[in-house]
């Protein structure tokens, strides 16, 4: 009996001891980034513009119903038809506009126009209104061209007094300004549109065509046979413009007139006179010219022949 106490109190101290040996464990710490959300962010989607579709396109700042038709070589009559606008000059930025007909509008809008043919060379020759400048004499030099320049401007002034052949029936329905079909391109007669020095060349996203030199006043011709689809000063940067398409594919264009002698719709020959040399939107008086192919500017001297 009397060992038990200092048994219980062996016990005791042993107890102590182990406990103040034990290491006390923490709970681990968790590092979490500020936020309810625990899921890593990840950066918006970079979204592309959107492409136009076949067929059309959309507005952009600045544009306006006629530089959208010449760009893609079309009337702007017939975007108007195509879309249904109550208002030309009213388009918004981002509406989405059809510059191409689909099956059902192009049956019912094409005209054909028959190829108007040159006049014979009995005709009598009309002297021209306006000399040409002193320098324009580098491709003159021989008698030989100068007998053939001879020959081309009367046939250029005939043709512009003769009456136009009669034009072949338009589908029911047709407007002013409609497509001009013609059987290939490739068979299209060219000319060059008025005598003068070049003194600007095509450059691809520079220059759309050549720049002419000549003097206020001079004869505009029509390098091929084709019709009038826009005559006025709606687009700017081209002053007093005439666009004449010459088949589904091809359009000139003559620029910075200071008159226009043509209306829209009409159907010009080959050499006819369509207006007169001028400065209009211009620094000096020129004519600015350009073909276009598919609505594309393209190199004139692709059709124009040799000087």
């Amino acid at each position: 009996m009397k060992q038990t106490p200092r048994l219980v109190l062996l016990t005791l101290t042993l107890g102590l001891v182990a406990g103040c040996n034990t290491t006390s464990r923490q709970a681990p710490v968790i590092e979490r980034p500020v936020g309810s959300s625990t899921a890593k962010a990840r950066p918006a989607p970079v979204r592309e513009a959107p492409q136009d579709a076949k067929g059309t396109y959309t507005v952009r700042r600045g544009d306006t119903l006629l530089r959208i038709a010449f760009d893609h070589g079309q009337s702007y009559r017939d975007l108007v038809a195509w879309n249904n606008l109550a208002d030309p000059d009213d388009i918004k930025v981002g509406q989405v506009l059809r510059v191409a007909p689909n099956e059902r509008q192009a049956s019912s809008t094409t005209v054909v126009t028959t190829p108007v043919p040159m006049p014979p060379d009995s005709r009598p020759a009309v002297p021209r209104k306006t000399a040409p400048r002193a320098d324009k004499k580098a491709y003159e030099d021989t008698a030989d061209a100068r007998s053939d320049k001879a020959g081309e401007r009367a046939e250029t002034v005939a043709a512009a007094a003769a009456p136009a052949p009669a034009v072949a029936v338009a589908a029911a329905g047709s407007r002013v300004g409609s497509t001009v079909t013609a059987t290939d391109d490739e068979k299209l007669s060219w000319m060059w549109p008025s005598d003068g020095r070049i003194i600007a060349t095509f450059d691809e996203g520079k220059s759309k065509g050549i720049d002419i030199a000549g003097r206020a006043g001079q004869q505009v011709m029509a390098a091929g046979a084709g019709k009038v689809m826009y005559a006025g000063s709606g687009i700017r940067g081209y002053g007093n413009l005439v666009i004449v398409k010459h088949s589904n594919s091809l359009l000139s264009a003559y620029a910075h007139n200071r008159a226009i002698v043509v209306k829209e719709g009409d159907n010009v020959a080959k050499g006819q006179v369509i207006a007169e040399m001028g400065d209009s939107d211009a620094e000096t008086v020129k004519l600015h010219f350009e073909i276009r192919q598919q609505g594309k500017p393209v190199d004139p001297s692709r059709f124009l022949p040799s000087r």
